[in-house]
């Protein structure tokens, strides 16, 4: 599984609406809203890279509204949770 951060400047009156358009893309497990340089950060989780580019060239930048990007790809989790068991795509 890929994971990946997807900051996002965006029209200060389309944060809301941008953010729930955003959570119901599929592969977007979660949007935040966040203070600093960019206004959402979009996390991603995906099988591999290919469906990362689909997602991030092909979805969010497309949006009216998003302003910039910057895109992290995460080599490695550390956390207390299992979050690769929480977000298993049923790969063997």
């Amino acid at each position: 599984m890929l994971t990946a951060f997807v900051s996002l400047k965006v029209r200060r009156d389309s944060v809301n609406e941008i953010a729930s358009q955003l959570a119901a893309i599929n592969g977007v497990s979660e949007v935040y809203s966040i203070a600093g340089r960019f206004d959402l950060t979009a996390i991603i989780r995906v099988r591999d890279c290919d469906d990362l580019a689909d997602i991030v060239t092909n979805k969010l930048l497309k949006f009216e509204g998003i302003l910039d990007s910057e895109t992290q790809i995460a080599f490695r989790v550390h956390s207390k949770h299992d979050l690769e068991s929480m977000f298993s795509l049923g790969e063997n």
